[in-house]
């Protein structure tokens, strides 16, 4: 393969870029991290563009100097947000890398089902912190810490509100045991919990289950291995099949007492049947790091203010520690490309993911 005419639009630190260019003298690197945030600020809601660019952000070069980029770019590596017309701009555009392991990110723009090869990092940011935080929340309403407010606010004690359970023995289902649900499922056993759990492809009968896991389904038996556990992470890619994949007949569904934390996208779960389940008591708790509009504006105020739901604004992943390996399979990728080899993580546009 000859020369290979890389446009960088996501911000990387020096070391990575570096790493990336001494791939091969074939690549052609041009760096524009952050070229293109003006136009990210006049084309993305305004609450998704000061959530994740920084605040002075608003591009650089002109518009023409940025056509002139994409119009040469064979290989784009892009983030979060992106230009939405990417596609149009860039017509030698043959593969686009994103840094973020979700496909769904890509939805809004003319990427999504194209003839670029798109690749993600899916598998390789940072499962754990996002484990640990489904575990956390859990725990959080499980021994019932969410009175402590409440009784600071009244200035006393109700002790027989909390009503704590035990974990040890009780069951967690993982809906989506592929990165993150694998390190949730993990996790959770070592609590003592036993571990099942849903995958499109579960491990054949002669491969070893994940560690902690007591078995791991086809999604197609959701609905009875609800009514079995206690606690359920919502860990799945967001796809046509999984779009409101928790609705009213899939809570009713759920053993009563139980608690749902969704750290995968929020249009998996019927919002409003959520909140009609809590307020009928049949839940005890929901923990959503994600919600639908999430990159729009807040959360709606039934969901934001319900006693019984705890929201975060997607910040699982978020740690002192980053051990987002997204550089990894940039790089073993990039090699593959220049040797014609298959890609890893390729998005498969009927799949969804």
């Amino acid at each position: 393969m000859g020369e290979v005419k890389v446009l960088n639009i996501q911000r990387m630190s020096p070391a990575e870029t570096e790493r990336v260019k001494a791939i091969s003298p074939a690549i052609q690197y041009t760096d524009a991290a952050g070229w293109f945030d003006g136009e990210i600020r006049e084309t993305w809601p305004e609450f998704n563009s000061n959530r994740y660019l920084l605040p002075d952000a608003n591009g650089e070069g002109t518009r023409e100097e940025r056509d002139a980029l994409l119009a040469e770019a064979e290989v784009v590596l892009g983030g979060w947000p992106f230009p939405l017309d990417l596609r149009a701009r860039a017509p030698k555009l043959k593969w686009f890398h994103q840094r973020p392991a979700g496909a769904s990110n890509l939805m809004l723009g003319d990427l999504w089902g194209s003839d670029v090869t798109v690749t993600t990092s899916r598998g390789y940011g940072n499962t754990l912190p996002i484990a640990e935080y489904a575990i956390a929340g859990i725990l959080h309403f499980a021994k019932g810490l969410e009175r402590t407010a409440v009784d600071a606010a009244r200035a006393q004690f109700e002790h027989t509100a909390y009503k704590p359970v035990l974990i040890e023995g009780k069951t967690m289902l993982v809906i989506g045991a592929g990165g993150i649900g694998l390190d949730v499922g993990r996790l959770a056993a070592a609590l003592g919990m036993r571990v099942i759990g849903t995958r499109r492809t579960p491990p054949a009968a002669s491969e070893a289950l994940p560690a902690g896991f007591s078995a791991i389904h086809t999604p197609d038996a959701l609905m009875d291995l609800l009514p079995e556990s206690d606690f359920i992470a919502v860990c799945c890619q967001w796809t046509p099949e999984t779009t409101d994949l928790i609705n009213a007949e899939s809570l009713a569904a759920m053993k009563p007492g139980g608690i749902l934390v969704n750290v995968a996208r929020g249009e998996i779960i019927d919002e409003t049947a959520l909140a009609d389940s809590l307020d009928a008591g049949h839940l005890r708790a929901a923990i959503l790091d994600v919600y639908t509009g999430e990159f729009e504006g807040p959360p709606p105020a039934r969901l934001w203010n319900h006693p019984k739901i705890m929201i975060t604004p997607h910040t699982s992943n978020l740690t002192d520690v980053n051990r987002h390996r997204a550089i990894e399979v940039l790089c073993e990728n990039m090699e593959r490309y220049l040797k014609g080899e298959p890609l890893m993580n390729v998005i498969d546009w009927d799949a969804g993911y």
